[in-house]
């Protein structure tokens, strides 16, 4: 059973940078998939971005390439989010999340997820 717990979220004028931490507990292994998904109120959960906790290699979508960056720190289990540049429209719920699996595709959509933490509010002002 893995588990996620997220901190970080806030309130930040637009233009403001915000860090996410996703820490993981209990996985078995290092093949694991951990992806930032963002829920925004009335919208549909969309992932931002994603880690392969075995090699590193990372992914971000296009709406927030340049501005957010995903990064890890193996020695406190750890992924974070940071965020740049902030934009009201960047204003929701933010969750991560997790799947055992050797090779992360892309942003993985939410129904293949396996674990979820509880989320974090990102609240952008203009």
């Amino acid at each position: 059973q893995v588990q996620l717990v997220e901190s970080g979220g806030g309130s930040v004028q637009a233009g403001g940078s915000l860090r996410l931490s996703c820490a993981a507990y209990g996985y078995t292994n290092s093949a694991l998939c951990i992806v930032w998904f963002r829920q925004a109120p009335g919208k549909e959960r969309e992932g931002v971005a994603v880690v392969n906790a075995g090699d590193g290699s990372t992914y971000h979508a296009d709406s927030v390439k340049g501005r957010f960056t995903i990064s890890q720190d193996n020695a406190k289990n750890t992924v974070y989010l940071q965020m740049n540049s902030l934009k009201p429209e960047d204003t929701g719920m933010y969750y991560c999340a997790a799947r055992y699996s050797r090779s992360c595709v892309g942003v993985p959509r939410e129904n293949w997820m396996g674990y979820w933490g509880q989320g974090t509010q990102v609240t952008v002002s203009s």
